[in-house]
C-alpha cells in the first residue's frame, strides 16, 4: 500500500474514531510521546485533553465521560510544528502582486529614506488563505508571519508576530521587529553593510532623543520612534537576517551595547561565532541545507552549522531560504538534514518546537506535549523527521482537524478513475453529473 493509500485509510479511520469534531475532550492512548519537554520520548504514553488543553501525560490514563479515545498504536506523537519564517496567510500567488501584502515598498532613494518600523504585517493577516491547511495537513501548526525588505528602502522591513494554524485571525505573543544586514541589503543603505551601522545608530539616537523628530536627518516618523523604543533595553525580539561572521561579531556588539535582545536568521558563518552567540543567549535559526558559498557573505558555509552550535550551547531552530509560504512542510527535512549532520535527534525536534516557541516569546502555549499547554498535537506514521513520514492526524486544542486541503482535493480529483463515455463529454477529472465546463 503505498504512502497516499496508507494516510488515507488512517485518517478514515481516526475520523470515525473522533466522529464529535467540534468536541475538546480527548484521549490518546498507546503512543510514543515526544513531548519536547522535561519529559522527553515516552513510549507506551497517553495524553489526556479537555477544555482543549493537555491535562496529563503518562501511562493508564482513564478518559472522562464522553471524551473521545484514539489508539495510537505506538506511532508517535508531536507537538504541531514551526512552520519557520513564512508569509502564510499574507499571500496566495507570489507572482501576483496583488495577493502579496509581507513588504512596504518604501522606494530605494536612500537621500530620502524613511524607516517604517511601525509597519505589522499581522494586519494582513487572513486566516482563511488557502496556504493554511496546506502547511496544516503536514504537522504545521504555527509559523512567524516575517515582514521583508524586498521592496527597497529601508533595512527595516517591519513587525511580524506569531499565528496559530487553526483559523484565528489574531496572533500569539508580542511583535516582533525584521532586519536585514549584509551585502544583501546594502543596496538599501548606499551600497555599504558599513552605512547600516550608521543608519542603525542613527535610528537608536532618534529614539533617545539626541536627534529631535524635526531635524531634517531624521528617519523615523513618532510611531517609527515609539515602536522602536518597546526593542531597547531587553524589549521584544529583533530577528536579523545576515550570515558573515564579521558582520555577526558587529551585530553582537551592536546589540549588546543598545540592550536589543537579536535572533539571527540564516547566520552560515554563525558557528565561527559560536561561543559569543551561546555567552549572548542568541538564538539562531539556520538553513541546515547550506553547505555552498552561495555569495561571500557565505563562504563558510557548512551542513554542519547547527551541530557545531547547538555543541557550544546556541538555541537552534531553523529557517528556510527558499519558499517556505507555499513548501512549510519541508522544515522537518531541514531538520532531518541537521540530524543527518550531527545534530542530536531530539534538537531536532526542539528546533521545530520548544526552541522557535521559547525564542518567540510563545513558550507558554505552543511546542511541548505538557500539562497547560495547548492540546496541538500531530500523530505521525513514522519519523517525524524523514520525509517518508506523514501526518496521519493533527489537533489543534484537542480538535482533530481535517487532512485536507487544496492540494489533496486537486490529487483525488485528478487521480480519480476514467468516467464513462456518456458523461456528457466532460473531462475525465469531473464525476457523473458535474456541469462545471
Amino acid at each position: 500500500m503505498n504512502r497516499f493509500a496508507t494516510r488515507a485509510l488512517t485518517a478514515a479511520m481516526l475520523s470515525l474514531l473522533a466522529l464529535g469534531a467540534s468536541a475538546q475532550d480527548l484521549l490518546i492512548r498507546n503512543a510514543r510521546v515526544h513531548t519536547a519537554g522535561s519529559q522527553g520520548t515516552l513510549e507506551n504514553a497517553d495524553v489526556l485533553v479537555t477544555g482543549g488543553v493537555v491535562r496529563q501525560v503518562g501511562a493508564g490514563l482513564a478518559a472522562p465521560a464522553g471524551a473521545q479515545t484514539v489508539d495510537a498504536q505506538g506511532r508517535p506523537l508531536t507537538p504541531t510544528l514551526f512552520g519557520g519564517i513564512t508569509g502564510i496567510g499574507l499571500e496566495e500567488v507570489s507572482g501576483e502582486r496583488g495577493t502579496v501584502d509581507a513588504a512596504l515598498g518604501l522606494g530605494a532613494d536612500t537621500k530620502q529614506m524613511t524607516v517604517r518600523p511601525e509597519f505589522d504585517v499581522t494586519l494582513a493577516y487572513n486566516p482563511a488563505s488557502v496556504l493554511v491547511p496546506v502547511a496544516r495537513v503536514e504537522g504545521i501548526g504555527w509559523t512567524l508571519l516575517g515582514a521583508n525588505t524586498t521592496s527597497g528602502g529601508s533595512i527595516i522591513g517591519g513587525q511580524g508576530a506569531v499565528v496559530r494554524l487553526d483559523g484565528d485571525p489574531d496572533p500569539i505573543g508580542g511583535r516582533v521587529l525584521f532586519v536585514d544586514l549584509g551585502s544583501g541589503a546594502a543596496g538599501l543603505s548606499g551600497n555599504s553593510r558599513a552605512a547600516q551601522w550608521m543608519i542603525l545608530d542613527q535610528l537608536i539616537d532618534e529614539v533617545r532623543g539626541r536627534i529631535g523628530p524635526d531635524a531634517n536627518a531624521a528617519l523615523l516618523t513618532h510611531a517609527g520612534r515609539r515602536t522602536l523604543a518597546r526593542y531597547l533595553d531587553g524589549g521584544g525580539r529583533v530577528m536579523v537576517d545576515v550570515h558573515r561572521a564579521a558582520d555577526i561579531r558587529q551585530l553582537l556588539r551592536w546589540s549588546d551595547r543598545h540592550g536589543v535582545r537579536i535572533a539571527i536568521v540564516g547566520g552560515a558563518e554563525a558557528w565561527k561565532l559560536a561561543p559569543e552567540l551561546a555567552a549572548a543567549k542568541v538564538p539562531v535559526f539556520v538553513d541546515p541545507l547550506g553547505n555552498l558559498p552561495a555569495n561571500f557573505d557565505q563562504v563558510g558555509a557548512t551542513m554542519q552549522n547547527a551541530a557545531r552550535l547547538h555543541a557550544a550551547g546556541v538555541p537552534v531552530s531553523f529557517a528556510q531560504s527558499g519558499d517556505g509560504s507555499h513548501n512549510a512542510r519541508k522544515m522537518r527535512q531541514l531538520a532531518g538534514n541537521a540530524v543527518a549532520a550531527g545534530l542530536p535527534w531530539e534538537q531536532g525536534l526542539a528546533g521545530l518546537t520548544t526552541v522557535p516557541a521559547q525564542a518567540l516569546g510563545v513558550g507558554d502555549t505552543v511546542g511541548r506535549i505538557a500539562p497547560g499547554q495547548r492540546a496541538d498535537m500531530v500523530l505521525w506514521s513514522g519519523d517525524p523527521l524523514e520525509v517518508n513520514a506523514v501526518a496521519l492526524q493533527v489537533w489543534m486544542d484537542g480538535r482533530a482537524v481535517p487532512m485536507r486541503s487544496r492540494q489533496t482535493e486537486l490529487r483525488d480529483r485528478y487521480l480519480r478513475p476514467r468516467v464513462p463515455a456518456d458523461n456528457g463529454g466532460l473531462p475525465r477529472a469531473y464525476p457523473s453529473g458535474d456541469t462545471r465546463r
